[in-house]
């Protein structure tokens, strides 16, 4: 959440190798808020003394009765009372800690004795807006801001905080088939003649195939989509699987399409997968865990997303691409109102104020939209996040991480020890490549395979860590940038790169 030095607050994007001292900012930050969080513990703490009396400790200086345990206010005050909101520009340090201080003050005190509600102590669970009132508001504003990055932009538009992009994308599954099926809500599928089928990408996460797993469909039931030289699934080939699936009897309903796959970092060509969705009523879900937070810089996302705006779903992961710490992931929807009737349960012990109303922009219990009961504040992560950099300040971070990953692929181009299996323009932030020495692959993928692992364990001794995947010539090195990566490590990456490899082929040799 770095202002990058900015007197006034305001984010002005500079050069990466230019940041200040990260330890020092991050030094500094934390004792501010520490000095916010401890005052608010010991108010729990000297509250304790008085609870044996019947009544706890007043608040004095706010005009509404307030305990240590909580001020409490209906949503609509408290949202105009909270005054939510993302800005184009950060706001700073002071600005920051006024808002942590703001919700600290209209935040149930589970620290407090009084605190007997729930079933856990000294924490803060987003389920009921009761016991959560400030942290359930900011999930509510900054996920629907988030979605409208994706186009989703109607009224019952917004998302729900998942632990991590393979929950995002198995809530999707559940959602999809509730909403497709309503019988199989309370019926299953054990029972149903159909034999339902999802499709993914061959270079789609395995996320979807844990999800067929779990929920009874079976590996099999997922289908594997081809995909073209860049990675990118085939729309035609997509079509023709989901026609054969129908001429065998089987019933598909669900397509993911991947925004930033693992490896190479493609993305699917969202639009004419939705134009294959809408021809045969089927659930269009967008994996974009990865690559969805380009949303944030508007040339990127008019090249990478394009037609994501016709999706039902997508999944977003802002602890991957934005740096936000983790975990930090959102399963977002184009109408709220269909992921809730799929995952609505009657418990009326825990949930007590939103009867049988299907408006979820006045759902204040978010539990009832997840599998998910108590969770953490994940949002709250985005949110101080956005409110200090600003969309600016993301779309800059995204800026420089792509010209950094083209700075990467131009050295390791011009190096004669190299072959690239990532071609320019790069769709994401990963470069892959193999160290072929004097430009010469071995023609046994083993041998490839075995350099490429021994030269990634002797970088790990040099103080560098980069993964490497499968290839059909093997394993190949596969080098992720992020926003601060800075010129000068992308130098000392590739000199890594040549000096051991050019040690492992000497050994191979001797």
């Amino acid at each position: 959440m770095a202002t990058n030095g900015a007197a006034n607050g305001t984010v002005h994007p500079q050069p990466v190798d230019a940041l200040p001292s990260r330890a020092d900012e991050v030094a500094e930050l934390l004792d501010a808020v520490q000095k916010l969080l401890i005052p608010f513990i010991r108010a729990a703490d000297e509250d304790a003394a008085t609870k044996p009396t019947g009544r706890g400790l007043t608040v004095d200086g706010s005009s509404e009765p307030r305990t240590v345990l909580v001020e409490s206010h209906p949503p609509k005050k408290l949202e105009s009372i909270l005054n939510l909101q993302l800005p184009e520009h950060g706001v700073g340090k002071e600005g920051l800690l006024e808002v942590v201080q703001r919700i600290l003050q209209y935040s149930v005190n589970t620290w407090d004795q009084g605190f007997m509600d729930k079933l856990y102590a000294s924490t803060n669970a987003v389920h009921v807006y009761q016991v959560s009132p400030a942290l359930t508001l900011i999930e509510k504003h900054t996920t629907k801001q988030l979605a409208t990055l994706f186009g989703f932009t109607g009224p019952y538009a917004g998302g729900i905080s998942q632990p991590g992009g393979s929950a995002s994308n198995a809530t999707s599954v559940v959602v999809a088939r509730n909403t497709l099926y309503p019988e199989t809500k309370t019926e299953g599928i054990h029972g149903s003649p159909r034999r339902f089928v999802l499709f993914t990408s061959a270079h789609g996460h395995y996320s979807l195939e844990k999800a067929a797993q779990m929920f009874g469909f079976g590996s099999s039931a997922v289908r594997t989509v081809p995909v073209d030289a860049a990675g990118r699934m085939d729309p035609a080939a997509l079509e023709s699987l989901v026609v054969a699936a129908k001429d065998a009897g089987e019933t598909p309903f669900y397509v993911n399409a991947t925004a930033g796959t693992t490896v190479l970092g493609s993305f699917d060509p969202i639009d004419a997968i939705a134009d294959v969705c809408a021809a045969h009523g089927l659930w269009l879900h967008v994996d974009g865990s990865w690559g969805g937070p380009v949303a944030f810089n508007a040339d990127i996302r008019a090249s990478r997303l394009r037609g994501v705006e016709r999706a039902d779903s997508v999944a977003v992961t802002p602890h991957k691409m934005l740096g936000v710490p983790l975990t930090c992931s959102f399963l977002l929807a184009r109408d709220l109102r269909r992921v809730r009737a799929a995952m609505t349960l009657p418990a009326g012990y825990l949930f007590h104020n939103d009867g049988g109303d299907d408006d979820t922009n006045d759902l204040y219990d978010l539990a009832d939209l997840t599998p998910q009961c108590g969770r953490k504040g994940e949002a709250l992560k985005l949110f101080l996040a956005w409110l200090s950099q600003g969309s600016a300040g993301f779309a800059a971070r995204i800026a420089a991480a792509f010209a950094r990953a083209e700075l990467l692929h131009a050295r390791l181009r011009a190096s004669e020890h190299v072959q690239l299996v990532s071609q320019s323009p790069l769709p994401c932030l990963q470069v892959c490549f193999y160290y072929a020495p004097r430009g010469a692959l071995s023609p046994d993928p083993a041998v490839n395979s075995g350099r490429t692992e021994e030269m990634a364990r002797r970088l790990v001794r040099r103080g560098w860590m980069v993964d490497f995947a499968p290839g059909e010539r093997g394993k190949f090195f596969r080098v992720v940038v992020n926003g601060e990566t800075r010129e000068g490590t992308v130098e000392g990456l590739v000199r890594a790169v040549e000096e051991v490899g050019a040690e492992v082929v000497g050994e191979e040799a001797a």
